[in-house]
């Protein structure tokens, strides 16, 4: 006999939020005199049952939501209800950011106002920067900054303005409004100066964090680097967990570029660990700590694993932010990214290519035209659609259709680069270095040999002679020579040094390796230097040893169990590792 299933009544308190959004009409002019937990309840219950467009016109009342926005304890629930009136077509988030602008103008001549409209623009402003949405982020911090600014000088108002630059400059990098952002950095520099010059103490460690993003983001790598540490320097217990998991991530990440690895590790696993404990893994930062180790353990070569976190902090933004948000987007890009290496030895890339897709999707649909963001998933798409030409078609029709669609999207790529950091920058470098790979595939063997010596040049001049993405370059140019242009000299010269730079950065297991050890042994063939041959080729049979053996030795890339360690103790091994 089937065991009669027990029911657990609903609690007093929900039955009565039941029936309150069950006579919403009768209600709703009086909620606004609920207190804000209750009214956040009543609005979310609006979300679960999928009534939008009641929702989004309450949410669109700047009062209504600016109380919303005090209960922090539950800011996943308002991400939630938040997205999914957008995607039901709502203008909420524009219609706060006007209704934010018209309440600023009030303020002007009216001061009394000042202090909560400024509170407000801070709290509005993170939360659009926080839900995906930069450009109406951006809109509210810029008059908030103008308020701020219009104040007395006074060190209360200089508080409240480098917290507005903190959050405007976060929301600017991450947008890829550089010259805003430049104009921000400059500001929040120049305020930092006054509050010293008054011996006004204040911690500098989230704002440090968000000027070593800002270089990152134009591949100003050793100023990130130097922004991150000084960040670093300035965190210390009792800083906010959010703030302290931001510096660990964006020191991190520097250290990856600088391929300080050992350094990156450490860090971006700590950063996952605070993040789980503090937030727990649904929460959206536990997402942001996932994507920046997937970026570790993509670069320190541990492909396989980079892919399962990668996709795990999709999944996660996925269930938070939905389908059609930057956000999802960026993480779909960086999982097409990670899934196409991955796969490159298999020449399976349909799972590549679809989230590449999607991110573009996502991208064209919320992006102005041209948009600097369209231009990285865009390289991606191209690097995909080239493979795939080369592995499943080649010499047909449909092979030359798919490479001349990756040229298309590479140029586009070249072109949003140039237009925002210049030739010498190196994205821009890296765009030149994937347009010779693609020449080279299409047989246009000296505007590919053009494109990777422009690429080695620019990277050379900038990250210097032994940088990871030189000897990307020149292996690149080493494999044009060798296998398309019969310079076996000039190939043997740059295998030996792309070789000796893939040595240096990851040992002897590093998966790169292959390509030049056979290119190689493909030189010293066409050469007829027989003993080099056998020395090459042994050199690759170790390799492959070598190789095993890492895979075997790869630990599960997260530790479930792992509790964060005393930022104390975090900081003092970072500064002491060699």
């Amino acid at each position: 006999m089937a065991r009669e299933e027990v029911r657990v009544p609903d609690s007093l308190y929900n039955l009565g939020i039941s029936a309150v959004i069950g006579s919403y009409q009768s209600f709703k002019n009086e909620l606004r005199i609920l207190p804000d937990n209750l009214m956040f309840d009543l609005y979310y219950k609006l979300y679960k049952e999928k009534r939008l467009c009641l929702l989004g016109l309450e949410f669109s009342d700047l009062d209504v939501f600016s109380r919303v926005l005090r209960i922090t304890n539950r800011r996943m629930f308002l991400y939630r209800s938040f997205q999914a009136v957008m995607d039901h077509g709502s203008r909420v988030a524009k219609e706060l950011v006007t209704a934010y602008g018209r309440k600023c103008s009030m303020c002007l001549s009216h001061s009394p106002l000042r202090d909560a409209t400024i509170d407000t623009g801070l709290r509005l402003g993170g939360f659009l920067s926080d839900a995906g949405w930069f450009a109406e982020s951006e809109k509210v911090l810029l008059a908030c900054q103008d308020l701020c600014q219009c104040a007395e000088p006074t060190v209360k108002y200089w508080r409240k303005l480098l917290e507005c630059y903190h959050k405007l400059l976060h929301t600017q990098a991450a947008f890829c409004h550089f010259d805003g952002a430049q104009i921000t950095y400059r500001l929040a520099l120049e305020l930092v100066d006054r509050l010293h010059a008054v011996n006004e103490e204040t911690n500098l460690a989230g704002l440090f964090a968000e000027f070593s993003v800002l270089h990152f983001s134009r591949s100003e790598y050793d100023e990130a680097y130097r922004w991150s540490v000084e960040a670093l320097k300035e965190v210390k217990p009792g800083l906010p967990s959010r703030v302290t998991i931001d510096v660990l991530r964006q020191v991190a990440k520097s250290c990856v570029v600088k391929r300080e690895f050992k350094r990156a590790g450490l860090l971006a696993r700590q950063a996952v660990c605070l993040a789980k404990e503090v937030f727990d893994k649904e929460h959206p930062k536990y997402s942001d700590t996932l994507l920046d180790f997937g970026f570790f353990l993509l670069n320190f070569d541990s492909i396989r694993q980079s892919v399962g976190v990668y996709e795990t902090a999709l999944e996660i933004r996925k269930a938070i932010f939905g389908k059609f948000n930057l956000y999802v987007a960026i993480a779909h890009e960086d999982l097409a990214y990670a899934l196409y290496v991955y796969e490159y030895s298999s020449g399976r890339f349909l799972k590549a290519r679809d989230h590449a897709e999607k991110a573009i999707l996502i991208m064209e649909k919320l992006l102005p035209e041209e948009h600097l963001m369209l231009a990285s998933v865009k390289r991606v798409k191209a690097l995909i659609l080239e493979e795939i030409a080369l592995d499943t078609m080649p010499n047909s029709s449909g092979m030359h259709a798919l490479l001349s669609k990756a040229e298309d999207l590479h140029m586009s790529a070249l072109k949003l680069a140039m237009a925002t950091f210049g030739e010498k920058n190196v994205q821009t470098a890296k765009h030149f270095g994937n347009l010779g790979r693609l020449y080279q595939s299409m047989k246009k063997f000296l505007e590919a040999e053009t494109m990777h010596l422009k690429a080695i040049s620019i990277k050379e001049e900038l990250l210097g002679a032994e940088d990871y993405e030189v000897g990307l370059s020149i292996g690149h140019l080493a494999s044009l020579y060798n296998y398309h242009m019969k310079k076996y000299k000039k190939a043997e010269k740059l295998y030996l040094r792309s070789i000796a730079i893939s040595l240096k950065l990851f040992g002897e297991s590093y998966s790169g390796l292959e390509y030049d050890y056979r290119g190689l042994v493909h030189v010293y063939h066409e050469l007829e230097d027989v003993e080099k041959v056998a020395e090459y080729t042994y050199i690759l049979n170790n390799w492959k040893l070598h190789r095993d053996l890492h895979a075997q030795r790869e630990d599960p890339p997260i530790d479930q169990e792992e509790a964060p360690r005393a930022i104390e103790d975090i900081a003092q091994q970072f500064f002491n590792c060699d």
